[in-house]
């Protein structure tokens, strides 16, 4: 009997998807029901995650933070969460 860790998979499955594809017109491509962050202090990383995460308050901690550094301008154009990729990882393995 083996035991089903259906979270981990689908973590996987996101952070294999932190980096998205990009389309046959070179726009960058995001699944619906998804978005694009960029995490990161000083150099940032693409991570593409679903909306639904947008409830959980961890990530609605994360959103502050980001609030409080940026406002609504981002630099990169889209949503730019200012932590580690490590506790950016962290929070995405609580929810």
């Amino acid at each position: 009997m083996g035991i089903r860790m259906p979270r981990v998979t689908n973590l996987k499955q996101i952070l294999n998807r932190q980096f998205s594809s990009t389309n046959l017109d070179g726009s960058t491509y995001v699944p619906k029901g998804c978005m694009a962050v960029y995490v990161g202090e000083n150099q940032r990383r693409r991570f593409v995650v679903p909306v639904s995460y947008l409830n959980e308050p961890t990530f609605q901690d994360l959103l502050s933070q980001a609030e409080e550094e940026f406002g609504f301008t981002h630099p990169e154009g889209g949503l730019t969460i200012p932590c580690k990729e490590d506790t950016f990882i962290d929070v995405l393995n609580r929810l």
